[in-house]
């Protein structure tokens, strides 16, 4: 098998990272299985933990999660997602090389940000078994599938010999923004932080010159929010009102002050947001 066929000099040598992202929790043995498999084909590698606490099933914010950390990586990189409720079915398994990094997991919208944000994704199906477990479970692809591949990638091998190529991953729909003729733009909320700060699908540079040069009025569920601010500090409103924000992900977020935006304006997941200027 050819996972196992790393020499010593590969073995004594420090592993690329690999980055885990899972809605597996911590309380059960999904995560350790994995990091098992990555460490019996890779001694050494460097693996980072993410979060293990996405939504169950919820491919959004893992989406999210992904598009705001991989840059912040070295290239060669390799970020392992599972996030897979559709595990056993006829979704795919697929690997991606993007900007010398490289994504391993379920294709069903996953990595939709990551691709929208760099041309030239290599995406492959991944149906060699040579680099797989020799067993594999319909219920655990995680450990029997995209442990190995994520191994092997970290020992070096090359994303084509993993599967043919593949032009059409899945993208997820809803992160794409809507532009009206009448000038209006409208989103939705896809992510709520742990702060309650609600993040949305709009891209920051796309909107930047609008919102600092003209007035704009944003309308999310029955709030009309019409100020955009630097930092959370800079509201001085009491009680605290509602605010736009440039994200660190590069999105726009609805916010309050010390406070859960989602939790007190009532707007979670899903929610439209419309900006007019």
């Amino acid at each position: 098998m050819r996972l196992h066929a790393y020499s010593l000099e590969t073995a004594n040598t420090p592993g690329r990272i690999i980055t885990l992202t899972t809605d597996s929790g911590e309380s059960d043995y999904f995560v350790g299985a994995m990091k098992g498999v990555i460490l019996s084909f890779r001694p050494g590698a460097q693996i980072i933990d993410i979060t293990h606490e996405i939504p169950p099933h919820q491919i959004l914010p893992a989406a999210l999660i992904l598009a705001a950390i991989y840059r912040y990586y070295s290239p060669q990189t390799v970020h392992l997602a599972v996030v897979d409720p559709g595990v056993g079915s006829e979704r795919r398994p697929i690997a991606i090389q993007v900007a010398n990094q490289f994504f391993v997991g379920p294709d069903n919208g996953l990595f939709s940000f990551v691709i929208d944000q760099n041309q030239g994704a290599r995406t492959v199906h991944l149906v060699n078994r040579e680099y797989w477990l020799p067993e594999t479970s319909a219920t655990f692809h995680g450990r029997d599938i995209f442990a190995p591949v994520a191994a092997a990638l970290s020992n070096g091998t090359e994303i084509d010999h993993l599967g043919p190529a593949i032009t059409d991953p899945i993208r997820l729909q809803i992160n794409r923004p809507q532009f009206h003729q009448n000038g209006t733009i409208s989103g939705r909320i896809i992510h709520v932080d742990h702060f309650g700060n609600c993040v949305t699908n709009l891209e920051w540079n796309h909107l930047k010159s609008r919102l600092t040069e003209q007035r704009f009025r944003c309308q999310v569920r029955s709030h009309l929010i019409t100020r955009l601010l630097s930092y959370y500090g800079e509201d001085a409103t009491q009680p605290p009102e509602p605010f736009l924000i440039a994200g660190s992900a590069g999105f726009l977020e609805i916010s309050l002050r010390c406070a859960s935006a989602s939790l007190i304006l009532g707007v979670t997941v899903g929610d439209e947001v419309a900006i007019a200027t």
